[in-house]
Order: C-alpha cells, then sequence, then structure tokens
C-alpha cells in the first residue's frame, strides 16, 4: 500500500500504534530481518503499557531458536487449519459472496486514509489479512477495523490460547487496546458478534511507529518508502 498519513476523528496512543505495528510483525511469516528486529522490539514494548508486554513473552520466544525452527511453529500454527485463520472477513462470513464486498469495504477505508492497496499475488495479500489491518492501525493511528471486527479476533484469541500457542499473547494485547472486557468463551464471543463490539473515543496524544513490516508502504515526506 501506498499513500499519506491522515488525520482520524479519534486517534489512539502512542504506545498503541506502537503495538499494533509490533503485533503486526510478530504475526507475519518470520524471516531474517523479524530476527534482527526482535531487540527493538523488545525495547519499544517494554516501555509501553500491560498491553504492550503482553507480547514480550512472544518476543523472548522467538528469540531463542533458530530461523528454520521459528518458520516451522509458524506454519503448524497457522497453516494447517482455518481454526488459526488471520483474514478477519473469514470468522464473520466465511467462503460466501458476502465475503467479497466486506474485502472491499477494506479497501475503501484504507483509500480513506490515502493508502492504496497492492495488487501483490498471493492470498496474504488481501485486505483483511490482519498483519496488514494491524499495519494499517499503526499507521493511520485508528482502531476503527479492529473494533469493527471484534468477534474475529476475540475468537482467534480463543482458538490460540486453547492451542497453547505463544502467539495467543498477540491477541490477548490487540484485544486489550479494545473498549469494553474480552469475553471469557466462545458463547460469549459469538454473542458479541450478534450484538456488536462496544465503542469509546480515545484522545488525541502523538504520533509514531516503529515502521518495520512492509505489508502497507508510505511515500509520504515524513514516512518515506517502507518497502
Amino acid at each position: 500500500m501506498s499513500g499519506q498519513r491522515r488525520s482520524g476523528p479519534s486517534p489512539v496512543p502512542y504506545e498503541t500504534a506502537v503495538l499494533y505495528q509490533a503485533a503486526a510483525r510478530l504475526l507475519v511469516y518470520p524471516d531474517q530481518t523479524l530476527v534482527d528486529h526482535l531487540p527493538l522490539l523488545r525495547a519499544a514494548l517494554a516501555t509501553g503499557g500491560k498491553p504492550s508486554r503482553l507480547l514480550l513473552p512472544l518476543v523472548d520466544h522467538l528469540t531463542g531458536p533458530e530461523l528454520p525452527a521459528l518458520a516451522t511453529e509458524y506454519v503448524r500454527t497457522f497453516d494447517f487449519t482455518s481454526r488459526h485463520c488471520l483474514h478477519l472477513t473469514w470468522w464473520t462470513d466465511g467462503d460466501t459472496r458476502r465475503r467479497g464486498a466486506a474485502l472491499v469495504r477494506f479497501k475503501e477505508r484504507y483509500r480513506a486514509h490515502g493508502l492504496e492497496p497492492t495488487d501483490a499475488p498471493g492470498d496474504d495479500d488481501l485486505p483483511d489479512f490482519l498483519p496488514v489491518v494491524l499495519e494499517f492501525s499503526a499507521f493511520a493511528r485508528t482502531d476503527v477495523l479492529l473494533r469493527e471486527h471484534r468477534p474475529a479476533l476475540e475468537l482467534l484469541r480463543l482458538a490460540l490460547t486453547e492451542s497453547g500457542t505463544p502467539y495467543a499473547r498477540v491477541l490477548e494485547a490487540v484485544c486489550a487496546t479494545l473498549p469494553g472486557a474480552s469475553p471469557a468463551d466462545r458463547a460469549q464471543a459469538m454473542a458479541m458478534a450478534r450484538n456488536g463490539p462496544p465503542t469509546e473515543d480515545v484522545g488525541l496524544t502523538p504520533y509514531g511507529h516503529l515502521g518495520l513490516l512492509p505489508v502497507l508502504t508510505a511515500d509520504s515526506p515524513e514516512t518515506g518508502d517502507r518497502r
């Protein structure tokens, strides 16, 4: 994606934007760039609030093993079961005709913030891919898409927690930044899906983020080309 950041009506706090950027990086397929950035991620998250510090155990977990082992664990966690699907509309629309319209709404939201979705091939490039949504949320400093898709986030959080994977910490941290308590089980999460997630305005604070993940690119003078 490319574009210029635009001010939203209720920007999320700086440390929340940093959390979203870090969460986006931690949820993509591990590579040498991720390994090289783990010390930076740890330093940035350690200075944040409680939601940010929820990510530290995963950072520590990823610091030890060699890269092939990290890649194997990631594939085992996310590629072998749809119950860990990182595409948000899958949880609400499945593989139905409604999903196409939902994906268009994601693209429209990105364009409203001056971002243009890329046309690169690959399923992970769909606009509802959670690392893309998190990168957008950090770049635009908004949690609007996360709040709108809170039930999907909570269902994914529950599924990852049940599996025992340390990646569950990412969903715990992201959900902890959103208004209202997380549902305790799948039934409560499904009830949230029927009733809609709670909403809340947050105050204005200075913006900045780590700029680690090249899922979105920004060509503004302030951020430069992040590809």
